[in-house]
């Protein structure tokens, strides 16, 4: 396995459902992190895909003026999830609890995940899950900044510096056979840690790891 026990654990343990039961309309990273991600999702998410948004909130940041196909929505709370406009469905579950997603093989453009790769307990299933549900040359976009819920991110994500959680959900990607073209976009802010996390500064650093589904190999 890739993490060790000690390194899945939450310095609050309770049931996540529990944490996220009341909405939260309010974003997790600044103006400046939205611009880029809405950027990225523009130039690597074509027009009419199918996108799954997992882990999603009250706001995707997809491009507003670009028409997709099907947006599929996942999150633990019920009433963001409804408020999010660019949602064509969407379903309610604790991935720390049940791995599994209830779609179909190979049934997505795009797997996209904002800000909340940090409270995944079990990486192992779900970037296999992620695999499964993506089209062969699919792509994976998972962003994240240096922002989080302390006592909900796991170990491995807290203990580390900004630059070992790009390199562990690199390592995410690597451990499932089949992910291939694996890139990282950073822009790293020039404010210390510091001044950071008191809202001061020149905003969020923005992070993202972009793996592709690579086609199924043919046998001669």
């Amino acid at each position: 396995m890739l993490l060790k026990d000690n390194q899945r654990t939450k310095l609050d343990p309770s049931d996540d459902a529990l944490f996220y039961r009341s909405p939260r309309f309010v974003t997790h990273v600044d103006e400046g992190f939205i611009a880029q991600l809405t950027a990225l999702y523009r130039d690597r998410i074509s027009p009419n895909s199918r996108v799954f948004d997992f882990m999603s909130s009250w706001v995707s940041h997809l491009p507003t003026d670009v028409q997709y196909a099907h947006v599929e929505g996942h999150g633990l709370n019920g009433e963001e999830l409804a408020r999010n406009k660019q949602l064509d469905h969407y379903f309610v579950q604790n991935l720390n609890q049940n791995q599994i997603f209830p779609l179909e093989d190979c049934s997505f453009d795009v797997v996209v995940n904002t800000v909340s790769v940090q409270y995944i307990q079990y990486p192992e299933q779900i970037f296999a899950e992620v695999y499964r549900v993506l089209k062969p040359g699919g792509i994976a976009i998972f962003s994240f900044s240096n922002r989080m819920f302390y006592e909900k991110a796991i170990a491995a994500w807290r203990d580390n510096s900004e630059g070992a959680r790009v390199a562990l959900v690199k390592s995410y990607f690597e451990m499932i056979p089949g992910f291939g073209n694996i890139e990282s976009v950073i822009k790293k802010s020039d404010t210390p840690a510091l001044l950071q996390m008191l809202g001061m500064g020149s905003g969020d650093p923005f992070y993202a790891v972009i793996a592709e589904r690579m086609e199924p190999l043919v046998k001669s």
